[in-house]
């Protein structure tokens, strides 16, 4: 089992912020800004699924083919394979804490589907 991540690794992206809080053998544990109007890529992963639990503002999320709204104190499961997305459609931050459970947790397991900034 692979775990490229280590705790208080961060990053800014096109859409919002995210850092590590804790990790282990085969899970990883981060927490997700997404700023107004950001939107993550459409994707998949082949080695992890992911549970979400939002907690700070309302977010849309795509899960297979289902677009589904979710606030503050709800949550989400990701199993593998299955496209999904976030975005933020409101005025104010969505935040969210997000478990990757899997064999294989780096970030060259996000098969990009569909990106609005052009990524790969």
């Amino acid at each position: 089992m692979a775990n490229e991540y280590k705790r208080g690794d961060s990053d800014v992206r096109p859409w919002g912020t995210w850092e590590v809080l804790d990790t282990g053998t085969n899970f990883c544990v981060k927490k997700i800004k997404v700023n107004p109007g950001g939107k993550l890529s459409l994707q998949l992963h082949h080695f992890r699924s992911e549970h979400w639990i939002i907690v700070k503002g309302r977010a849309l999320i795509t899960l297979g083919d289902e677009m589904i709204s979710k606030k503050a104190g709800e949550n989400i499961f990701i199993p593998e394979e299955t496209k999904h997305r976030i975005q933020n459609d409101t005025n104010s931050d969505v935040e969210f804490i997000e478990v990757q459970i899997g064999d294989n947790l780096d970030e060259n397991d996000i098969v990009r589907l569909e990106d609005i900034y052009g990524r790969k």
